[in-house]
């Protein structure tokens, strides 16, 4: 059965980043370090472009999944940071659903380590809860392509959207005309090869 297109929309979105944490990322290897590190922040980067409420939160610190990732907390110093203290799903936190209430936003950006637990459990609470949930798969790492694989296919079946960061930035951007140069900086800065494309642009239209 076909799904509607239920679009991104910059009005009504909330951004949770879930465990990235310095031990956990050590745990990915379904995408290569660097890559998945510049996805993070690349996500984060976004969100805050797009002036969007993001919340931030840990699992178990003091233990072996470590502190969070230092620049996700430099780039969101006012955000909500809840360091929960055991519980693995994120939605089992009640301080961490009321941040997620108190946005008043309809539509979920989740990301997080590791894919099927950090990621699923709170994006399979919050689509019960009637939350339209989209998953940043590339901003999201775990131990293989078949544990990354039966997690997508688990969250997609009960209804969550499953996109790249750079979709989600076209999506929330809709129209060129909006801003060129905020977003193409942006892309430039994590996507190597969008950065010729702005070097070329730029040369081009500074000769007009």
């Amino acid at each position: 059965m076909t799904k509607p297109y239920v679009r991104l929309d910059k009005n009504d979105v909330a951004v949770l980043l879930v465990d990235h944490q310095a031990g956990l990322l050590s745990l990915v290897r379904d995408i290569e370090p660097d890559k998945f590190k510049n996805n993070v922040l690349a996500l984060a980067d976004l969100a805050r472009y797009f002036r969007l409420p993001t919340i931030l939160t840990t699992s178990f610190e003091q233990g072996p999944n470590g502190p969070l990732v230092p620049e996700l907390k430099e780039t969101f110093p006012e955000a909500p940071y809840i360091a929960r203290p055991g519980q693995i799903n994120a939605w089992d936190n009640e301080e961490f659903v009321k941040a997620v209430k108190v946005t008043g936003k309809k539509q979920l950006l989740i990301a997080g380590v590791v894919t099927e637990v950090c990621v699923a459990f709170p994006a399979l609470s919050a689509l019960e809860e009637g939350f339209e949930v989209f998953v940043v798969t590339d901003a999201s790492g775990t131990f293989n392509e078949l544990t990354r694989d039966a997690a997508w296919e688990r969250m997609s079946a009960a209804g969550a959207q499953l996109m790249t960061w750079f979709g989600v930035a076209c999506e929330l951007h809709r129209d060129w005309r909006n801003d060129i140069e905020g977003l193409g900086t942006l892309f430039a800065n994590h996507i190597p090869d969008y950065r010729n494309l702005i070097t070329s642009y730029s040369t081009l239209t500074a000769g007009k």
